[in-house]
């Protein structure tokens, strides 16, 4: 029996001796992560407090970078805007004002244009046969209804459709913009002489834009016939409401300023037609 006990406290002695072994290692990645693990909250903490003196300089010196107010207690020498910066800022908000006063310019000259087309209608006595709408292409006279201008499958011009050319040209022939002629179809298929409603509305642009340079005497130079078929419907339906405005020509007078100006027109003009 004393041997045996003898042999356990041997071996007990060997295995809590007090050197250090393979098993005790663990201990210094441990510290070394404890001590990461303080140096972060460390500097979370530094990070969360606001020196709110500081902070107030900060946000009234940039302030004054930007221009947006004058601050006399913030130092502001190493955060104003270098010089080219500015000027950037400034030329860039000097070509949002020209671009808006330029749109603003266009809607005018094309509000006054569609006010001269309009009375030169009603002079005429054909109020309502033109709808007038301003938008980022231009001015569009849409005329609409098929059968107030062509015949069923036609592209021959009605009485009325050369009355109404007829109200509209002088003011139209002063006009320096290029115009695009624009044809339209109803969804319904044309039947001959027309294969398809491509050259049905095609036909009856090119006979509105003939009407308008060889009796109108607009210039030739400035004006296009384009024909849509039945691809750009503005109504939807069958009944004959729809298809009679889905029949239709119309004028575009095609404004000439430039892209960042035409962009504008819509914000500063209605969205509804005005007829």
């Amino acid at each position: 029996m004393s041997v045996h006990r003898g042999r356990r406290r041997a071996a007990s002695a060997h295995g809590d001796g007090g050197h250090d072994g393979p098993d005790e290692r663990w201990m210094a990645s441990y510290l070394d992560m404890i001590t990461v693990l303080m140096c972060l909250f460390i500097v979370l903490f530094a990070m969360s407090t606001v020196d709110q003196k500081k902070f107030e300089q900060l946000r009234d010196s940039l302030a004054t970078g930007f221009g947006q107010e004058q601050s006399e207690e913030a130092d502001t020498a190493g955060l104003v805007l270098p010089p080219e910066l500015r000027a950037e800022d400034a030329g860039h908000a000097a070509n949002m004002d020209a671009d808006l006063l330029a749109a603003q310019a266009e809607v005018s000259d094309l509000e006054q244009l569609r006010a001269r087309l309009e009375g030169a209608l009603d002079a005429r006595g054909l109020a309502g046969t033109a709808e007038f709408t301003i938008d980022d292409r231009g001015l569009t006279v849409g005329l609409i209804g098929a059968e107030t201008f062509f015949a069923t499958n036609s592209t021959e011009l009605s009485g009325k459709a050369i009355a109404v050319l007829d109200a509209l040209s002088p003011d139209l022939r002063g006009v320096p913009n290029e115009m695009s002629i624009e044809g339209h179809a109803d969804q319904r298929q044309s039947s001959a002489p027309f294969p398809t409603n491509w050259e049905l509305s095609s036909g009856r642009a090119t006979q509105v834009l003939r009407h308008l340079v060889e009796v109108g005497g607009l210039p030739g130079p400035h004006i296009q016939a384009v024909g849509f078929g039945s691809e750009r419907p503005i109504a939807e339906g069958t009944d004959d409401a729809a298809l009679a405005r889905n029949r239709r020509v119309d004028i575009v007078v095609l404004s000439d300023a430039d892209e960042e100006v035409r962009a504008l027109i819509p914000d500063l003009v209605g969205t509804a037609p005005h007829t």
